[in-house]
């Protein structure tokens, strides 16, 4: 059967990015149509199709696209298709065809309902005004278009949750992919001498790691204050516009912090190899760095909501927290997430890879338009080469 994959836009980075990555592999005969296409050489020359919104400045302003994007969904031309899977964080499940897709069954793999309009506490972009202002009208239209969908699959029970409450519609869950091999195979190295040098005189022998963009909701300060409230340096890696807040609250209430900006992925990998622990402070809706710790074999503790909550297994391969303020709090969660050992959590984090979610996703759209046979299942159990 052909089937239409449906994505918001396509970008040079970020994390839906990678999930269509792995969505086009499972289903490499199906056209992408988006808004627009920011990364052109990432897909083979007229795989995917673009809106008229592409050829305007507006691919360059999103919040001031947004206003035209729900009627740009639903005037997306004529295509054949027997299924339409819609990979969705703000108005991607509107998208309507012409044509033998106009009757497809409509299948939506939810990264979350907008929080431009549902949520904007938690994205900043949500106070414009000019979104404020739509969003009530967006609401309503949101909603009716979600239930069109003949089934919906959240990247996290966290998600399905916001999924009722504002859509309300049921859905499964499907985790999305990590790439667990790249950070769990301890044979890989691709280390620089000056990498190894680095690592061996200025990073310390035992330390707490955050890793992470340098942005506000982040909240990389908790990392730093659970160092401290530990008794062990920390070392934070990443990059953003708050390294000089960072850095200027470790002066003050740190205890030995180490900066590393924009790591390469080998010495990233290698400090979650040689980390005590991981530390996560955000709230996320799914969260794919507390897996890729562990995929190195390194215990998380991690808040007990959001996403990480469903990854990190509590007193197995790491330690959940309420809050990161109680120092005693933080100190029994380091004791705890001790006594996980990297067998454990390699194997934990292998329940993600990025075959699990090609399986499950396939299984899914198999089963939703009828071509999946009673009992069969293309999901089996992750490979357990690299977790003993």
């Amino acid at each position: 059967m052909a089937g239409l994959i449906v994505h918001e836009w396509l970008e040079t980075h970020g994390g839906a990015e990678k999930v269509m990555v792995e969505i086009a592999k499972a289903f490499p005969d199906a056209p992408i149509h988006a808004l627009w296409d920011d990364a052109p050489l990432r897909f083979e020359s007229g795989r995917v199709q673009e809106s008229w919104l592409a050829q305007t400045p507006l691919r360059r302003r999103k919040d001031l696209a947004l206003p035209l994007m729900p009627l740009t969904w639903r005037k997306m031309g004529t295509a054949d298709a027997d299924w339409i899977l819609c990979s969705s964080h703000l108005f991607a499940h509107h998208a309507r065809f012409t044509g033998s897709a106009r009757d497809a069954p409509k299948l939506v793999y939810a990264y979350t309902p907008a929080r431009y309009i549902w949520n904007p506490e938690l994205d900043a972009r949500g106070a414009n005004p000019l979104v404020k202002s739509v969003a009530p009208i967006f609401r309503r239209i949101d909603r009716k278009r979600a239930a069109e969908a003949q089934s919906i699959a959240a990247i996290s029970n966290f998600v399905r949750a916001r999924i009722n409450t504002s859509w309300h519609q049921d859905s499964r869950v499907i985790y999305p992919p990590v790439d667990v091999k790249l950070f769990a195979d301890d044979s890989l190295d691709g280390l620089t001498d000056s990498e190894r040098e680095y690592l061996d005189k200025v990073i310390p022998k035992e330390f707490v790691l955050g890793a992470s963009r340098f942005i506000p909701y982040k909240r990389l300060e908790d990392v730093i204050a659970t160092g401290r409230a530990l008794r062990l340096p920390t070392v934070i890696a990443g990059s953003g516009p708050q390294e000089q807040f960072l850095r200027d609250y470790a002066t003050e209430h740190g205890r030995e912090v180490t900066f590393v900006i924009q790591p390469s992925l080998p010495l990233l990998r290698e400090l979650f190899r040689r980390a005590l622990v991981f530390v996560f402070p955000p709230v996320e809706d799914f969260g794919i760095v507390p897996v890729e710790a562990m995929a190195a074999g390194t215990p998380v503790i991690a808040l007990n909501r959001g996403g990480a909550a469903e990854t990190v297994v509590n007193g197995h391969t790491g330690a959940l927290v309420p809050d990161f303020k109680k120092s005693a709090l933080l100190q029994e969660a380091f004791l705890l997430s001790q006594t996980a050992n990297a067998a454990d959590c390699k194997r934990r984090a292998f329940k993600f890879d990025a075959p699990v979610f090609a399986a499950a996703l396939t299984d899914w759209v198999r089963e939703e338009t009828g071509t999946l046979a009673a009992g069969e299942s293309l999901i089996k159990t992750p490979l357990e080469s690299y977790a003993n």
